[in-house]
């Protein structure tokens, strides 16, 4: 068999040259019917490999029998099934042969995007690369630099129409969070689409019910949020292209020193990753977004009600807890019901509207923070408790002693008239025991 560039010498020769079967044979040096071949054939040679059997031939029936009653079974539970001694590779291939023609197929549209319409989002973590400043006796795992590190989610969004990536690191992935984290992208954008795509996650909702945050965050924007069915990543690929290009454009080579240090650096990325030509617009998505913007609904007047809060009753030990960290809070309001509401930056406490605590938002747990003048609130509230306990305990002990106080004494007639007790006293005893009375008055 000759190559194909011999091929298209032995017919450039004889159709432009006009050299004879003879000639070209002198000049090429290949035998006369490999050239009379190559003059006759219209295609290039084609190499193909001749059908030989393979070992799994034998065992073909038995498995076709398998993939028609268990179509997604597992090439090893297959080879157990049928005894299979031989490579595990050569029944690999049998079997990913085989398999189409039993699987049932789950093709995947191509979906057309509407300006407007659809912003995707997912959480991504990045790993734990992000130091944190904690209290050093706690245990946080993995270290960075020779600080704790935490893996902390990166909330991603993409408008589908214009592939506009938008993205910011979070504390954490509850309910609060994400709804403050959503509410600061869009608002960055300027705009609110049609709808909001979820997967499954627990803070925005499960089982297509969602939470009580994200229900009045979706009523307040005017939007939608749709929770996707369970494994199926394809209905919101564009955010998932968009997570991956994170990992492996944004992340390699860097170092970050706290968490607003990776939001820093994100924001600073994030506009020339838009300016990347999108292959499936052919266009870049910092130049596309205008569109999408324009067909989105307009920002809300008032700014919806994001974050987490709590009420709790604050008790003696003047802490509350959110997100898994501790928060002093002004000691003169203990007892009473205190507004704990963290926000991505602060966590702000109030007691009947009004300030009684305001800290920066920890970004790690099991934390503990304190302001040091609830603490010297503290000592002084004890200072002044103590000296006031004293001073009631003091008439109560005079008056056990005797010492300094008067004591009022009564007739034992009043407590005669009082219970009734008029009857005379003759029998002995009774005279005795009240004689006896008499002596201790």
């Amino acid at each position: 068999m000759i190559m194909t560039e011999d091929w298209a010498e032995i017919r450039r020769l004889h159709k432009s040259e006009q050299m004879s079967i003879k000639a070209i044979v002198r000049k090429t040096g290949l035998a006369r019917n490999t050239v009379r071949a190559a003059l006759a054939s219209g295609a290039p040679p084609k190499y193909e490999r001749d059908p030989v059997g393979s070992v799994a031939d034998g065992y073909e029936p038995r498995i076709r029998g398998l993939l028609a009653e268990f179509p997604s079974m597992p090439a090893t539970v297959i080879a157990e099934r049928i005894g299979w001694t031989h490579s595990s590779s050569v029944l690999r291939a049998k079997v990913a042969q085989l398999r189409p023609l039993y699987a049932p197929a789950d093709p995947a549209d191509r979906t057309v995007y509407v300006a407007g319409e659809i912003v995707q989002c997912d959480l991504w973590f990045p790993g734990k690369v992000i130091p944190v400043d904690v209290d050093p006796a706690s245990k946080t795992p993995g270290w960075v630099g020779g600080r704790p590190a935490v893996d902390l989610p990166v909330l991603t969004m993409v408008a589908a129409f214009s592939g506009f990536i938008m993205a910011a690191l979070l504390p954490t992935r509850k309910t609060g969070d994400l709804i403050a984290g959503m509410w600061q992208l869009l608002s960055g954008l300027g705009g609110v689409p049609k709808m909001l795509v979820w997967d499954n996650e627990s803070g925005i909702g499960q089982h297509h019910r969602l939470t009580l945050g994200a229900r009045s965050f979706a009523g307040t924007l005017g939007t939608r949020i749709y929770q996707t069915a369970a494994r199926d990543p394809e209905a919101k690929g564009i955010v998932e292209r968009a997570n991956g290009f994170l990992e492996t454009s944004f992340m390699p080579g860097r170092e970050f020193d706290s968490p607003g240090d990776y939001n820093t650096q994100l924001e600073a990325w994030l506009p020339r990753a838009n300016a990347r030509l999108l292959r499936r617009t052919g266009e870049q998505p910092g130049h596309r977004v205008a569109a999408d913007v324009a067909a989105m609904g307009a920002l809300p007047p008032m700014t919806p009600s994001i974050g987490t809060t709590v009420r709790v009753r604050l008790g003696r030990d003047y802490y509350v807890r959110i997100s898994g960290n501790d928060y002093s809070v002004d000691p003169s309001v203990i007892g009473r019901f205190v507004d704990v509401h963290a926000s991505l930056d602060t966590v702000t406490i109030t007691c009947a509207e009004a300030l009684v605590g305001i800290h920066q938002r920890c970004w790690s747990s099991h934390q503990t923070i304190t302001d040091p003048a609830h603490v010297a609130t503290a000592a002084g509230l004890r200072t002044a408790f103590k000296a006031r306990t004293t001073a009631m305990r003091g008439p109560t002990m005079q008056q056990a002693t005797g010492v300094g106080a008067a004591v009022a004494v009564r007739a034992l007639s009043d407590y005669d008239d009082l219970f009734a007790l008029t009857a005379t006293v003759t029998d002995a005893a009774a005279v005795a025991a009240r004689a006896r009375l008499e002596i201790v008055r």
